[in-house]
């Protein structure tokens, strides 16, 4: 309101100093009319043309007339030596003006003047001799000011009520303008707006969790350093579409979805993510929808570790189940008296552990990986499974990668060993280990339903799973781990279809630099070697 009021002030001042000088103008071209007119008349004329003393005080009553009868302040005739021939003042008539003789040009000459009557829009025009050019004098008409102003006056008030008119209007604008920003706004001043971006952007860029938000268009926002770090987004990402800054995979299908999402798990090359998707409604309508991110990473490593030591701890307990219902068996034997039947017993025991044992070392250098296998041999014979080592496996007592080898083989065989806990006797699991100077493969296969052929391009997705119910142990994350420690280290996955299924991992030597290919789904695989295997 109040640069309103001031610009209405500003204004109607510009306008009236606008309407003033207009109006100057305007009078003193109304003084050049009248002093012309006066010129032009033929009396005038032929008393100048003979001095102007020969006419008497003719001049002087015609100027007093028209001065009278157009409302004009004086009207002075005035020679070319300058000596006045008539004005408002009879003492000044034969004086000689002060100002030069202007009109000997030809021309009218306009001005603000102030004289002895005060202050006057001025006009002074030539004054000819009759039907002649030569110019005997000139015309000099004022009007006062003081008519000026009056006008002037009289046209405020109307100007005056234009401008209040269009205060009001103004008025009416603003307080519509400023409910319609409240509003907008929810009523926050701009010092509030201003802290409350601060706060935001302080807020955002110092969590350690990724926060992107969307709007209806599937446009991004919001986005925080975290979350460009942990998707990669490239700079600049902000008022890009989502979906052109996101490679096609899982992690773009969650995130463009439309749907509401809540700790789903999603496995990228570099980082294993938790991701919540919320969509935002403002007043019953969508308005985008908010992600957060969390880097899980460390705590899956961890996890991973965690489900090594447990698989070792169930291998362990397996092997102590099956020691003490031995132990049971021999001592009922001697308990009954039947010393040779439990001779026999221990000697077939010793004959075929002692078998498994010599087969693991002598095919596998490496004290971890014999350890993980007799505890998965244990296990599988405590559920009715064959474990089988196949007989081209080959592994040195260091080999490259171990704990990644270890988590790679065992969550293959439990996925195997799952995978069997459905189907009908005989059941078997042949495991193949293979180092050579180039590359290390592993190898799994079972002899279960297998994997369907429409379902190969989806199993290395977190959270996918063919097992339901009491079967399900690992929650789908088994395989997509395994993926994501492959492909960390450069290598390859490729599985067969059904019936039965055979997983192979080819891990090289050295790293490269950057992951390389993505899973394969291979139908056809060949199948494992069983011929000569030794259980």
């Amino acid at each position: 309101m109040a640069i309103l009021a001031v610009s209405m002030l500003v204004g109607f001042l510009l306008l009236a100093q606008t309407a003033r000088s207009n109006l100057d103008s305007d009078y003193q071209a109304r003084a050049a009319a009248i002093a012309q007119t006066f010129a032009a008349m033929p009396e005038v004329q032929t008393c100048m043309a003979n001095g102007g003393t020969a006419c008497g005080s003719t001049i002087q009553n015609l100027a007093s007339q028209t001065a009278n009868s157009t409302g004009a302040a004086y009207v002075v005739v005035i020679d070319r030596n300058r000596v006045r021939h008539s004005h408002p003042d009879p003492a000044l008539i034969g004086q000689k003006v002060e100002e030069p003789f202007v009109a000997a040009d030809g021309k009218v000459h306009l001005r603000t003047d102030t004289g002895a009557t005060g202050v006057n829009a001025n006009a002074r025009v030539p004054l000819y001799a009759p039907a002649s050019p030569d110019i005997v004098g000139e015309v000099s008409v004022g009007i006062r000011e003081s008519s000026v102003a009056s006008e002037l006056v009289s046209e405020l008030p109307a100007y005056g009520a234009w401008f209040v008119l269009a205060l009001a209007i103004g008025a009416l604008a603003s307080f519509g303008l400023a409910s319609l920003l409240k509003r907008r706004t929810f009523g926050l001043e701009l010092d509030e707006i201003a802290r409350l971006l601060q706060e935001r952007e302080a807020t955002l860029h110092g969590i350690r969790e990724g926060v992107i938000a969307i709007d209806p268009a599937g446009r991004i926002t919001v986005v925080n350093d975290e979350a460009q770090r942990l998707l990669r987004l490239p700079e600049g990402a902000r008022g890009r579409l989502l979906a052109d800054v996101l490679v096609a995979g899982p992690i773009r299908d969650t995130l463009t979805g439309t749907s509401e999402v809540k700790d789903a798990i999603a496995i990228t090359d570099d980082h294993v993510l938790v991701i919540n998707r919320m969509p935002v409604k403002l007043g019953g309508r969508p308005h985008g929808a908010v992600f957060t991110l969390q880097d899980r990473t460390e705590l899956i490593g961890l996890t991973r570790e965690l489900d090594g030591e447990r698989s070792f701890s169930e291998s362990i307990r397996a092997q102590q189940h099956e020691f003490s219902n031995r132990m049971h068996a021999v001592s009922g034997l001697l308990e009954l008296g039947r010393t040779k039947e439990a001779l026999e017993y221990l000697n077939e025991i010793r004959g075929t552990t002692a078998d498994l044992d010599a087969t693991l070392r002598s095919h596998i250098g490496s004290p971890l990986i014999v350890g993980l296998l007799l505890g998965k041999a244990a296990e599988a014979n405590e559920r009715g499974i064959d474990l089988v080592i196949a007989p081209d496996t080959d592994l040195g007592e260091a080999p490259e990668r171990v704990q990644a080898l270890t988590t790679i083989l065992g969550n293959l065989i439990d996925n195997a060993f799952d995978a069997l806990s459905g189907a009908p006797a005989p059941r078997r699991t042949v495991v193949s280990v293979v180092e050579t100077p180039e590359s290390l493969t592993v190898r799994v296969a079972d002899n279960g339903p297998g994997v369907p052929n429409a379902e190969l391009p989806r199993i290395f997705e977190n959270g996918y799973s063919t097992k339901r119910g009491s079967l399900v142990r690992h929650s789908g994350l088994g395989l997509s781990l395994v993926h994501s420690t492959v492909t960390k280290l450069g290598g390859t996955v490729t599985v067969s279809g059904g019936p039965g299924a055979t997983f192979t991992i080819v891990l090289p030597r050295t790293a490269p630099a950057a992951p390389a290919s993505a899973p394969v789904a291979a139908p056809g695989a060949d199948s494992p070697h069983r011929e000569g295997a030794a259980r």
